[in-house]
C-alpha cells in the first residue's frame, strides 16, 4: 500500500484559532473525546506497520515536526487498517503519549490527514480523542463552472485544498458551454483561438447583446483555456489530494461556441445559428469522440460528464440529415435523437473503460447499465433513474445550486436567483420519500456553482463558502446528523479559520437571514378568491388562499407564501370581500428575481365594485422599464376611500415569457 505521506498531514501547521470548542468539519461517525494533548513540540518517534513503510517520501516532510531516533515512549504510529472497511475508513487515537492511525488504504489516510489537520489548528498539539470513521456516500463532489467565467489554474487548486479539508473527492469542472471552451483540444484548435474567447467580460452584457467570439489576442478579448500540461499537472495535484477531477464536456446542447468554431457540425452548418449539434450527421459523433479521446487522455476519471441538458433540438425537426437519421431509428420523434447520441457516447466511453455521467434529461434514454444520473431537476427525477437501474447523484437546485443568494439580497453582490442560505443546504435530506430499493442507487451528492453572475475568483469562493460546509457534512453523514443549531456553532468556527486563511468566505456572524414573514391583519384575510386566471401548477403557493392568509413569503420565490403565474395577461383575480364596506388602502405584494424571468408587472390596475358587474378603476401603474434591480420586493397600492364588495387586481408580465409573483392581497 503506497501512501503519499508527503500530503498526508499538510495544513497542520495552520493559522492558530480564537479560543473556541474544538470544530470537526465534518462531523465524524463517532467521536469519544478523552483528556490531554499529544504535544508535537516534545520528541516522538514514528513507528509504520504493515506496509505502510513503503511511502516513498520521508515522513518527516508530513509531520508537524521530525521525529527522532533516539528510544521514547512518545510515538507516532500509522498502520494498515482492517481489510473489511470501507476504502476511506479510518481511526484515530490521540493520548498524552500516542498517536495512531489506522486505514485501509491510501484513500482512508487521506481522510484522517484531514480530520488531523482541524484536531491541529495550531500546529502544535493534537487534543486526546478516539475516532472512528467512515463516509455515508462514496462521491461527495462539488461542481465549479469555468465556461461562464475563467479562473486560473492556482485558484482552482486553492479549491482543491479546501475541498480536501472537508473531504470532499470530487471536483467537476464545466470545461464548455456557450460562454467559452476552456480545454486545449489539440485535434481542433479553433476551441481554444476562437471559442474560448467572447467580447464581454461580464457574461451577463455579452449574454443579453450580440454574444460574439472574438480570435485570442483581440483587443478586449476576454476568456482564457486550459493548456493540457496545466490539466494534466491539476488532476495530479488533486489526487495527491484525494480528489478526482471529472471533466465536462457540454452535448448536445451549450455548444454555441463549438458550432461558431466549427459550424459544420451544426444542422445549418452557419455560425451564430444553433446551440445544439446536429445528431443527424456522422461529422458530430467523429468530433465528440475525438475530443473525448483527448479528454480521456488528460482526466483519467472513471467518470465523463457529457451534459445532455437543455437542448432545444430547433433545427432537427427541418434538417434532412436528423431526418435521415430518425428514419435509420425507425423513429418520429427529435427527442429520440439525443437519446440516440447519448446512448452512443455512453457506449463509446465505455469501451474506452469511463463511465458515463449526464444530467437528468438523460433518463429516458436506452443508456448504458452502469450510467450515473445526476439528478437537478427535483427529486422525483432521482426515483426515476434509479427505477431504471441507473446510479445516481444527487444535486438539486432547491438545496444544492450555490449560485443563488445566501442572505438578504441587497446586502449580497448578484446572483443568479432565489435564496439559498446555510440552513437551507443542511436540511437536504439525499433520498428522502424514496423507497429502500431506490435509494440504494444514490452513490453521493454535489453541490454546483454556475457563474453567470460570478465574474471573479474571490466572488466565487465568497458563493461556495461556507455553503459547501453543508454538503460536506450531508456528504460524509448522510442523516445521521440534523442538528442545525450545533452544526451552525461549528460552521461559524470554521468559517473564521477559513477567513483567517485568506479564503473569501461569507462570514456567517453577520447574516441577516430570511425576509421577515409575520403575519398581516387587513380585512381581505380570509376573503375567497375568484381566480380570472390561475396560478401556475409550478408554484402553487399554500393553495388558493394563499393571497389572503395574511403571510409574505421570504426571500425564496420558491416558499409556500408565493403564487407564480405565468403568460399574457396572466395575473388577474377578484377579491370578494364578502359585503359592501368602506376601504381605504389595496395593494399586492410582488417579488422580482430576474435571472429566473421573475419580474414586477408591466402594468398593474386595481378596480372596485359593489355589484361584482360595474368595476371602477382605482389605480394603474405602468413599468415600460426593463433594466430593474435584479431581486427585490415590492409594494404597489392605492390609497383614498372607496366603497366595495369586488376588488379586482390585473397585471402582465413586462417581459415576454415572463412571471409575476404575489403573496399577498391586502385590503384596508
Amino acid at each position: 500500500m503506497k501512501i503519499h505521506l508527503k500530503h498526508y498531514l499538510v495544513g497542520l501547521c495552520a493559522v492558530a484559532l480564537p479560543a473556541m470548542a474544538q470544530t470537526l468539519l465534518p462531523q465524524p461517525q463517532q467521536v469519544e473525546w478523552k483528556k490531554g494533548y499529544f504535544n508535537w513540540q516534545k520528541p516522538y518517534r514514528l513507528e509504520c506497520r504493515q506496509t505502510v513503510a513503503e511511502a516513498s517520501v520521508p515522513v518527516q516532510q508530513w509531520l508537524p515536526a521530525k521525529a527522532v531516533t533516539v528510544e521514547t515512549k512518545r510515538v507516532v504510529i500509522l498502520e494498515k487498517g482492517n481489510p473489511a472497511w470501507n476504502d476511506e475508513a479510518y481511526q484515530i487515537y490521540v493520548s498524552a503519549d500516542t498517536v495512531k492511525v489506522s486505514a485501509k488504504n491510501e484513500a482512508g489516510f487521506i481522510a484522517a490527514r484531514a480530520t488531523l489537520a482541524q484536531l491541529t489548528a495550531d500546529g502544535k498539539q493534537t487534543r486526546a480523542v478516539m475516532i472512528s470513521d467512515s463516509p455515508a456516500y462514496r462521491y461527495r463532489g462539488a461542481m465549479l463552472d469555468v465556461s461562464r467565467h475563467f479562473y486560473p489554474i492556482e485558484f482552482v487548486k486553492k479549491q482543491v485544498d479546501l475541498l480536501a479539508r472537508y473531504k470532499f473527492n470530487r471536483l467537476h469542472l464545466h470545461l464548455t458551454d456557450a460562454a467559452g471552451w476552456r480545454m486545449e483540444i489539440k485535434r481542433y484548435p479553433r476551441l481554444t483561438e476562437l471559442a474560448a474567447w467572447r467580447t464581454d467580460s461580464l457574461w451577463k452584457t455579452w449574454w443579453d447583446g450580440e454574444r460574439k467570439y472574438v480570435e485570442e489576442g483581440t483587443p478586449g478579448a476576454y476568456g482564457g483555456y486550459y493548456t493540457q500540461r496545466e490539466l494534466r499537472d491539476l488532476v495530479d495535484y488533486a489526487l495527491e489530494r484525494g480528489i478526482t477531477i471529472i471533466p465536462e464536456i457540454e452535448m448536445p446542447a451549450h455548444s454555441e461556441e463549438v458550432l461558431t468554431a466549427y459550424p459544420c457540425l451544426s444542422c445549418t452548418h452557419e455560425p451564430y445559428k444553433q446551440a445544439d449539434f446536429c445528431p443527424g450527421s456522422i461529422s458530430t459523433y467523429d468530433f465528440l469522440e475525438n475530443v473525448l479521446k483527448e479528454v480521456m487522455d488528460v482526466f483519467p476519471s472513471a467518470y465523463i460528464h457529457v451534459g445532455g441538458d437543455e437542448a432545444a433540438k430547433a433545427s432537427w425537426p427541418t434538417c434532412p440529415r436528423c431526418q435521415a437519421k430518425m428514419k435509420e431509428l425507425g423513429t418520429t420523434d427529435v427527442n429520440d435523437l439525443q437519446t440516440h447520441l447519448i446512448a452512443h457516447m455512453g457506449r463509446f466511453l465505455k469501451s474506452h473503460g469511463r463511465t458515463l455521467i449526464g444530467w437528468d434529461e438523460v433518463i429516458d434514454g436506452n443508456l448504458e447499465k452502469g450510467t450515473t444520473v445526476m439528478v437537478w431537476r427535483g427529486l422525483e427525477n432521482a426515483t426515476r433513474a434509479a427505477a431504471h437501474g441507473y446510479d445516481v447523484i444527487l444535486s438539486p437546485g432547491a438545496y444544492c445550486y450555490i449560485d443563488a443568494y445566501q442572505d438578504s439580497p441587497a446586502d449580497q453582490p448578484e446572483a443568479m436567483g432565489a435564496y439559498l442560505p446555510l440552513k437551507k443546504v443542511y436540511s437536504f435530506v439525499p433520498g428522502e420519500n424514496m423507497s429502500p430499493a431506490h435509494r440504494a442507487h444514490i452513490v453521493g451528492v454535489q453541490a454546483n456553482l454556475w457563474t453567470e453572475h460570478v465574474p471573479s475568483a474571490a466572488h466565487a469562493e465568497y458563493m461556495m463558502w461556507p455553503r459547501l460546509l453543508a454538503i460536506s457534512e450531508i456528504g460524509w453523514n448522510g442523516t445521521k446528523y440534523k442538528d442545525y443549531d450545533e452544526f451552525h456553532q461549528r460552521a461559524v468556527n470554521e468559517t473564521q479559520y477559513l477567513r483567517a486563511n485568506g479564503v473569501n468566505a461569507f462570514d456567517l456572524k453577520k447574516e441577516k437571514g430570511d425576509r421577515v414573514q409575520s403575519a398581516i391583519k387587513h380585512k381581505a384575510v380570509g376573503a375567497t378568491v375568484i381566480w380570472n386566471k390561475k396560478y401556475h401548477r409550478s408554484y402553487p403557493g399554500n393553495g388558493p388562499t394563499t393571497l389572503t392568509d395574511g403571510k409574505l413569503g421570504g426571500w425564496n420565490y420558491g416558499d409556500k407564501p408565493w403564487l407564480g403565474f405565468l403568460g399574457k395577461d396572466c395575473f388577474d383575480v377578484t377579491i370578494d370581500l364578502g359585503k359592501v364596506q368602506s376601504i381605504s388602502e389595496v395593494g399586492a405584494d410582488f417579488l422580482q428575481c430576474t435571472g429566473p424571468w421573475i419580474y414586477f408587472p408591466g402594468t398593474f390596475t386595481i378596480s372596485a365594485s359593489e355589484d361584482g358587474k360595474t368595476y371602477k378603476t382605482l389605480f394603474e401603474k405602468k413599468n415600460p422599464d426593463k433594466n430593474f434591480p435584479y431581486y427585490k420586493t415590492e409594494w404597489w397600492s392605492w390609497k383614498g376611500k372607496a366603497k366595495a364588495r369586488y376588488i379586482r387586481l390585473q397585471g402582465d408580465p413586462v417581459v415576454h415569457g415572463g412571471w409575476i409573483f404575489v403573496d399577498e392581497i391586502i385590503v384596508k
